[in-house]
């Protein structure tokens, strides 16, 4: 029986590998090529076109994975399931130093490579667009001295934005111009809440006392989603709405409009600052 199984195990080793590599030959190329496109975020601004690319990425390292198990599996099903009379116990299974060594080694270059490649993303390759790192990002855009500021207020349950550029204007609608470099400075009111433009590929972190900045460019108008993105009470569903890319000359109608419709409670609105503080200072103590 030893024999025999000596002479099999290779042959069956060789059609699994076999096998899986002409399926992940077939499978990476549609998962790039035809399901990639498809993949979240839209590509509305540069930032959102490098997270899409990262999901296909991921996506296209995690499927050649996944059909190894699964190949495994449904050839060992089928060559290897038990005829004839049902023993309750088969022989001991002893382990394949071989392929256990092969196993870890591969396993853990997957996990350094995907590191290395994640951290350089976040960092570098992120161009300002990342979740919470306060005042002063790791990461900077060139030219984002000159970049629009647009201060992000999250309250519950409802956002509000501010133009500081624009005699400091709140506004329950988001317009930003495309083809131009926004900072977007995220603060609350009251509890943490978390700013997640969708299309624009931007989500940062909302805390009251603490201006997070997060840039973005868009490359062309259109609505994208507006939402909260961390649980801040009974009502957090509800902070959802559409923001606006409008062209540079729209957006400076838009602004006017603005100015206009709420000139009558700017003198009721709190002096801009960068950040602001719930009412009283200091909760629970």
């Amino acid at each position: 029986m030893t024999t025999i199984a000596g002479e099999r195990m290779p042959r069956h080793g060789v059609r699994i590998i076999a096998i899986w590599l002409v399926l992940t030959a077939i499978a990476v190329p549609l998962i790039v090529l035809v399901l990639g496109p498809h993949l979240p975020p839209p590509r509305m601004s540069a930032e959102a076109g490098s997270q899409r690319d990262a999901n296909t990425l991921m996506t296209a390292l995690l499927v050649p994975i996944a059909l190894l198990v699964v190949v495994y599996f449904v050839y060992s099903f089928v060559f290897f399931r038990q005829s004839g009379e049902a023993i309750l116990d088969g022989p001991p299974i002893k382990g394949h130093a071989g392929a256990q060594l092969l196993w870890i080694v591969l396993t853990s270059a997957i996990v350094l490579a995907l590191a290395v490649w994640g951290s350089y993303t976040l960092i570098a390759g992120a161009h300002g667009a990342g979740g919470g790192q306060g005042p002063d990002p790791a990461s900077k855009p060139t030219g984002y001295r000159n970049a629009l500021p647009v201060q992000v207020i999250g309250q519950q349950w409802e956002w509000t934005f501010r133009y500081p550029t624009y005699g400091g204007i709140e506004t329950r609608d988001l317009a930003i111009p495309d083809h131009t470099l926004v900072a977007f400075h995220v603060t609350s009111l009251d509890v943490t809440h978390s700013f997640w433009a969708y299309e624009l590929g931007v989500k940062a972190d909302a805390v009251p006392g603490v201006d997070n900045i997060a840039y973005v460019k868009a490359r062309h108008t259109g609505l994208f989603q507006i939402r909260c993105a961390e649980l801040c009470g009974l009502w957090h569903g509800h902070m959802s709405k559409k923001g606006r890319v409008l062209a540079s000359g729209a957006f400076q109608s838009w602004i006017a409009a603005a100015k206009t419709k709420n000139a009558a409670i700017v003198k009721y609105l709190p002096k801009y600052n960068r950040v602001y503080f719930p009412a009283p200072l200091r909760r629970a103590g």
